[in-house]
């Protein structure tokens, strides 16, 4: 039934399905571009399509009742970012226990314009020993679906040139808000 809805929000919304399921049963999909409230309906309704139950991190201020109910059923895991927490570790952890999970990692970490993105994600997958995998909402030609996995190697500019690579001809819903794809790391010496 979840996979039916998804189908059909996705062919009403006018989008083409691509690409194929990640074979991995464990890894961390970037999400992106991310531009607008409406990258997180799509993204949930193409992991429907490709049967992949995804968690996903937000702001805990999106986890109020009764809308936290509701997006905690949808995968989601409020975090604090405010406080000093290492949520990289926190991840990894979840990661050793649950051998089945996707998560989901907002690589710009807002809808704005970045200028860098978080790279968390990147830690979270070497940590782990998991792939990342990239997906997308092309709203350029409205299409979505997922990328060929990466196996982090810890080359980090080799890693991300490969993301560079990989979304370039993407377009975010509003494309003036997707800033450059590079980690701070990149530009430390």
């Amino acid at each position: 039934m979840k996979k039916r809805l998804a189908h059909w929000f996705l062919r009403r919304g006018g989008w083409k399905i691509e690409g194929e399921r990640p074979q991995d049963d464990s890894f961390v999909l970037i999400a992106a571009p991310h531009t607008s409230n409406w990258d997180l309906p799509y993204m949930l309704a193409f992991a429907a399509v490709f049967d992949i139950e995804v968690k996903w991190m937000a702001k805990h201020g999106l986890f109020y009742p009764p809308m936290g109910w509701i997006l905690r059923a949808m995968g989601g895991m409020p975090i604090v970012r405010h406080k000093n927490q290492n949520v990289v570790s926190a991840m990894v952890e979840t990661f050793k226990r649950d051998r089945k999970l996707v998560l989901v990692v907002p690589t710009e970490g807002t809808r704005g314009r970045a200028e860098y993105w978080k790279s968390g994600f990147y830690h979270i997958a070497r940590g782990a020993g998991v792939a990342i995998v990239p997906s997308y909402l092309d709203y350029g030609r409205r299409a979505g679906g997922f990328g060929p996995a990466l196996q982090p190697s810890g080359d980090i500019g080799a890693d991300m040139q490969y993301f560079r690579d990989f979304y370039s001809p993407m377009t975010g819903k509003f494309p003036e808000k997707f800033g450059p794809i590079r980690l701070r790391e990149e530009s430390e010496p």
